[in-house]
């Protein structure tokens, strides 16, 4: 069965066109992450499954229902922080109980299993203005899993958060997979998006690609990444480097450079040679396999999230 349907989807601000007529299918108990580059139109998208916004054209079924009539299924976190920094964990969670209509009995009973869950029970009596960022992430997800929650959709929940944060966050949603809540994650870091069972691309308002992690992956064409930190970043280093890589293309990073290699042995020794004489040092390079965001940038030519 379907659990979420998105047919021919349209949607403009003005005269601008954000949706140019995506087409999504996420099949009850799947874990489908969506990822894109900001201004691809993926929170515009997911707002209108929620039954946030309405799109100007196109039909969206939740479970076979509208988005309106499935309200009460649907489990929406959104990018900012909505849950009040002045009421407690258990206050924040017992004020969306009553939303949804739960009774005070049923909704303390509720709730005390959602802290649990979350792992938030230590600090259920603390405001959650004294949560950190990882915590608060994880008191929103608990809002939006009551018990009658099919469908979880998150709209780039891990943006902010440490690493390890961020891996205990995402070893939650992926639990809640397991328990059979159909998951749909927004994301622009290909690594949270590789725990997904299914990985859309979505660029300039449509869903360009969608596949499972590895297949994407190996359908670019790719087969070895090399990353090159250097002491010196400019044109003449970039483009000494735009040399050795088999398509022409080269990706800025943070601390360096990424370029497809497939055969990265034979490159690093003159790479170091070139970079050398040009007055530049090797801090670190190193071979690695493609990662979705590779995959995105050869489909595309652009980053899915800046350097």
């Amino acid at each position: 069965m379907n659990a979420i349907v998105a047919s021919c989807l349209h949607k403009s601000f003005g005269n601008v066109e954000v949706l140019r007529g995506v087409d999504l299918r996420v099949e009850e108990g799947e874990f489908y992450a969506l990822m894109g580059p900001n201004g691809s139109g993926k929170t515009t998208l997911v707002s209108i499954l929620a039954s946030v916004i309405t799109p100007t054209s196109g039909k969206v079924e939740i479970f076979g229902r509208k988005p309106q009539e499935a309200r009460k299924i649907i489990g929406f976190v959104p990018q900012g922080s909505f849950s009040s920094p002045m009421l407690t964990g258990r206050e924040n969670l017992m004020y969306f109980a009553q939303l949804f209509g739960y009774s005070k009995s049923e909704a303390e009973k509720i709730v005390d299993e959602l802290l649990l869950k979350m792992g938030l029970s230590r600090a259920a009596d603390r405001l959650a203005s004294n949560y950190s960022g990882g915590m608060r992430k994880r008191l929103e997800v608990a809002t939006a899993l009551f018990p009658e929650v099919k469908a979880l959709i998150l709209d780039e929940p891990s943006t902010g958060l440490d690493p390890s944060a961020r891996k205990n966050f995402l070893g939650l949603i992926k639990g809640a997979n397991r328990n059979g809540i159909t998951v749909l994650l927004v994301t622009h870091i290909g690594e949270d998006a590789e725990i997904a069972s299914k990985v859309g691309f979505m660029d300039e308002g449509v869903i360009i690609a969608e596949d499972k992690p590895e297949r994407l992956k190996r359908n670019s064409g790719l087969e070895k990444v090399l990353n090159v930190e250097t002491s010196i970043k400019d044109e003449v280093i970039a483009n000494t480097l735009i040399d050795h890589s088999d398509d022409g293309r080269m990706l800025e990073k943070e601390k360096g450079y990424r370029i497809c290699c497939n055969n990265p042995e034979e490159a690093i020794p003159n790479i170091s040679r070139q970079l050398d004489k040009l007055g530049c040092k090797v801090l670190r390079i190193e071979i690695s396999n493609p990662s979705l965001e590779d995959a995105f940038y050869r489909l595309t030519d652009k980053s899915v999230r800046r350097a």
